[in-house]
């Protein structure tokens, strides 16, 4: 039985990731048991964590052929992304997450973390060269990470230095000019030392042609990401780990057209680049009989670029325009932040409270600077040049407690306290400060049901912290119908109540887990814009409102027969306002009474989403995946009504291996649907299409069309 003995060993070792493989050697089974979660304060078992968490390995990374994490997100329940650049670089969990960023800063809901290095709201750099696996967090990590995970958190762990030497050289290529190159080296120097290397070159025309510029490669991909990690036991006490990260992303963006298609007529074409310099370093120290000391401190400078063609057209287009006009807008950011977390952690058998109690106490720190310079260019009335600085530095304490009441009970508390200081200022003259302490914190009960089943409750509180609207003042002093009202946002709060259960059963070949969760937002964060049609701006600004949800996670695993599996993963979701007024995208001079939206759906928030994959074992070499993936309609606004189409997109790959050669074809979206990933909606006082006398109408930024590649591995 070599094909079932291989068959559970992969199956063990990717558990309730929502796929599975096929390795082309048998695994030890003791090796592959356990997929490990590594953001947690300790690196735990899947199957005995009480929280719904997916956990997408390398082998999920490899059979999607993702080389972004915006092509891995759809196997996580309840997890939306936008695009509205040339990747997406938002994220939204369970209906909590931004959509977009120009002017202001962003206090992000989901969290985004890199080998320890904070990227929140730098969605860009979530590549996925040589990552071991992504791991996502649904709900409030209010102990765990504080008032950047409201909603979540996405952190991505690149693979370990190995013992012995390691190479691996890829090549893919693919439709629309797509060329990708990677190579990693890793092994030993002497004794105490290991190193691994990682490089890609990454490059695709786009799928967008412009007709006025006669280019297909306007919104294309160009990225190339260098990682590197050391490895130092210094002593049998003290172990370093070392990380660097050079990201250089010189991407264009020209998504959207006139005529809702992937032709566009842009002049003056976007871009959305983004250079990064990051690196981390971790000590572990375990000279102490009672506890270990871990300390990470990490720090990460960007520069970025994002411009766009405001008018999507060139003057002259249309002869039948009566106000024909050029505009483009450019946001040019610096950010850079540092990070210092130290944690103690109880060993082994040094547990408190009559031996019954594990325990974590840690101390946080986190600073960063964010620069921004707005040049818009434009024949409208309102342009020129505009500037904010928006610094923070956010300090907290943090501690965990694991009781065991009994063989079978378990207790789990945690608290965060973090005190928070925001300065704001800008160009205008506006100068604001905002200083705050927060709190969040989970209370967890665990029964064991079984050695192989978990049953948990979990209560968890998050937050995110309030701020100043800096936009919206700036535009109350040449807009003087704009409400005081508008200039700041109150603190978000988040309660989250949720059961689960998790386990593997009938001797392993089914394992899952399932999750039914409660959210209530106190204050919830919602962003609104007003339109003033003397100078045809759009002003952004952040509000307050009441919002609930509901819904379900379910991620599983079977192995049918010892040739043939099946993984599946789903996603139910009810979020909606409580209380929550908006202007709608419309003239604030004539919507003197806004628009009472209690009731209505969240925007980015669709009702389900589920994959359906299987894979089949054709012989020892041949491997064939056949997958399906869905999304029911959403809003993809709360200012406007118009809503992403509901779609299924079908993937398969066939993969043959050789030695220590891997060879792959594979195709995704094969039915080619088109998948609306962003969408705007221009009302009567503002439309874009002179053909149709500037008519109230949606425009659409557009997904993945068909798409088919090879891949070619080679490992030495």
């Amino acid at each position: 039985m070599k094909y079932h003995k291989r068959y559970l060993s992969c199956c063990l070792a990717v558990a309730l990731s929502p796929a599975l493989s096929f390795a082309n050697e048998t695994i030890d089974e003791a090796d592959v048991e356990r997929i490990v979660v590594t953001a947690e304060f300790r690196d735990d078992s899947l199957l005995d964590l009480s929280s719904s968490v997916s956990v997408l390995d390398k082998n999920v990374i490899e059979r999607r052929g993702a080389n972004h994490i915006e092509q891995l997100l759809n196997f996580a329940p309840n997890v939306n992304i936008t695009a509205g650049a040339s990747r997406g670089r938002f994220f939204q969990i369970r209906g909590i997450g931004e959509r977009s960023q120009f002017i202001d800063p962003v206090n992000p809901s989901v969290g985004l973390v890199i080998d320890g290095i904070d990227f929140t709201g730098l969605g860009l750099a979530a590549n996925t060269l040589d990552v071991q696996q992504v791991e996502v967090f649904r709900g409030p990590q209010g102990t765990l990470y504080g008032a950047n995970a409201l909603a979540g958190l996405i952190n991505l762990k690149t693979n370990d230095p190995t013992d012995a030497l390691y190479a691996k050289i890829g090549v893919e290529l693919s439709e629309f000019g797509g060329q990708v190159i990677d190579g990693v080296v890793s092994g030993p120097i002497g004794e105490k030392i290991g190193y691994r290397v990682a490089v890609q070159t990454l490059k695709s025309d786009g799928f967008t042609e412009n007709s006025f510029l006669n280019r297909d490669d306007t919104n294309n991909i160009d990225e190339t990401t260098l990682r590197g990690k050391l490895k130092i036991a210094v002593n049998d006490d003290l172990t370093v780990n070392l990380t660097g990260l050079y990201l250089n992303a010189d991407n264009g963006y020209d998504a959207f057209s006139l005529d809702n298609n992937r032709v566009t007529q842009s002049d003056q074409p976007g871009q959305d680049t983004q250079r990064s310099f990051a690196g981390a370093i971790n000590t572990v120290w375990t000279g102490a009989e009672a506890f270990n000391l871990e300390a990470t401190v990490s720090g990460a400078t960007t520069d970025s670029l994002y411009s766009f063609d405001e008018d999507w057209s060139f003057i002259g287009a249309f002869s039948d325009d009566l106000f024909p006009f050029s505009s483009a807008d450019s946001f040019d950011r610096e950010r850079d932040n540092f990070t210092f977390d130290l944690r103690a952690i109880s060993s082994e058998g040094h547990n408190i409270f009559a031996g019954k109690t594990t325990w974590v106490a840690g101390i946080y720190s986190r600073t960063e600077t964010e620069d921004l310079f707005r040049i818009r260019s434009s024949d409208l009335a309102f342009d020129g040049a505009f500037s904010n600085d928006f610094d923070t530095s956010n300090t907290a304490i943090y501690g965990q407690l694991d009781t065991q009441l009994n063989e079978r009970w378990n207790l789990i508390t945690g608290l965060r306290v973090e005190y928070r200081d925001a300065e704001y200022t800008d160009s205008t003259g506006v100068d604001s400060s905002v200083s705050e302490t927060l709190w969040g914190g989970k209370i967890v009960l665990e029964y064991r049901l079984a050695d192989d089943t978990l049953v948990y409750g979990l209560l968890s509180r998050g937050f995110k912290a309030g701020g100043v609207n800096g936009q919206i003042i700036s535009a109350a002093e040449r807009n003087d119908f704009i409400p005081q009202s508008t200039f700041q946002f109150g603190t978000e709060t988040l309660v989250n109540l949720e059961l689960g259960v998790k386990g593997s059963w009938f001797n392993d070949k089914l394992q899952s887990q399932l999750s039914v969760f409660y959210q209530d937002r106190d204050d919830a964060q919602v962003s609104q814009s007003i339109f003033n049609s003397d100078d045809f701006s759009f002003d952004e600004f952040l509000d307050n409102a009441a919002a609930t949800a509901m819904g379900l996670e379910f991620e599983a695993v079977y192995a049918v027969s010892d040739y043939f599996s099946i993984y599946t993963s789903l996603g139910l979701l009810d979020a909606e306002f409580d209380d929550f007024e908006t202007f709608s995208h419309v003239d604030a001079r004539t919507a003197l009474a806004p628009i009472n939206l209690e009731g209505r759906d969240i925007a980015q928030a669709p009702t389900y989403q589920f994959t359906v994959g299987t894979d089949v074992y054709l012989s020892d070499a041949l491997t064939l995946n056949i997958e399906v993936e869905g999304k029911d309609e959403y809003f993809f606004s709360n200012g406007h009504n118009d809503r992403a189409d509901a779609y299924e997109l079908l993937n398969i790959r066939l993969t043959y291996q050789l030695d220590n050669w891997e060879f792959a074809i594979w195709g995704r979206n094969l039915t080619d649907q088109d998948v609306q990933t962003r969408g705007f909606f221009f009302s009567n006082e503002f439309g874009n299409n002179p053909s149709n006398g500037y008519a109230p109408e949606p425009y659409y930024q557009f997904g993945e069309p068909r798409i088919v590649g090879i891949n070619v591995n080679y490992e030495f």
